[in-house]
């Protein structure tokens, strides 16, 4: 029997569910011994999850809530393996306006590098003014190269293994490409070589579950971003259920 404490894995029956409680004394005795004896913890929340890695206890998935919502801490990954990504660049201190406009022409892309998703903090920053509205709210600047595309593909990936994909298609006027900002879905023409290097990144980024968001541009491939936790509407509309794949 698994043991886990995040709910992602309650409809199988080979796993046992028991939540993640804020406090270690939350949880039933039974559920204290079963944690302890377990050799892999599934979802163990990121608190529970650096307590068990440094216990030296299995978890899963692995390189999960380290760049769980951080945006800063991917890119890093993906530079320092080489991995084709957006050219990017962290701005902190003073000057920052000065430094972008040296190292970036209009337009580019701006975002808020912790904790956004469904396509907010996001921005198309194509002028000055804009930018230093940005500026004034964030704190470093998170600066990103911009890639002009009309689609972008979301791969989900569990294990290595890829488990779903579609277009995400970005309706009339808007560059996001998300679903949740109104992009539509499509499973036609998916490139193989593309699932391919979403096989790619998520094995050199050690990801056990991951949605990446990768695009094409100028024949070549290039990984966007990586979702710990994304949206289920492709699944439905594809008739498939991510807690069946578990």
């Amino acid at each position: 029997m698994r043991v886990s404490l995040g709910r992602r894995l309650r409809r199988c029956p080979l796993t046992h569910c028991l939540g993640v409680r804020p406090n270690w004394e939350d949880y039933a005795p039974q559920a204290r011994d079963a944690i302890r004896n377990a050799d892999v913890i599934c979802y163990p929340g990121p608190h529970y999850g650096t307590l068990f890695e440094s216990l030296g206890k299995g978890i899963f998935p692995l390189n999960y809530y380290p760049f769980l919502g951080n945006k800063i801490r991917q890119t890093c990954l993906f530079q320092l393996l080489g991995i084709p990504h957006p050219k990017t660049r962290l701005y902190y201190g003073g000057h920052r306006l000065r430094r972008i406009r040296w190292d970036f022409s209009f337009p580019f892309v701006a975002k808020t590098p912790l904790g956004s998703s469904q396509g907010s903090g996001v921005w198309l920053i194509q002028n000055e003014g804009q930018l230093r509205t940005y500026l004034q709210e964030h704190h470093p600047a998170y600066i990103q190269e911009y890639l002009p595309m009309d689609r972008d593909l979301r791969v989900v990936l569990i294990q290595g293994r890829v488990v779903h994909a579609y277009w995400r298609i970005a309706p009339p006027g808007e560059f996001r490409n998300n679903v949740s900002r109104g992009g539509r879905i499509s499973f036609e023409g998916i490139p193989p070589e593309a699932l391919q290097f979403a096989e790619f990144v998520a094995a050199s980024c050690g990801f056990q579950e991951v949605g990446l968001d990768i695009c094409l541009v100028e024949d070549r491939y290039w990984v966007i971003e990586a979702n710990m936790v994304y949206g289920l509407e492709g699944f439905r509309q594809g008739g498939q259920d991510i807690y069946e794949i578990f």
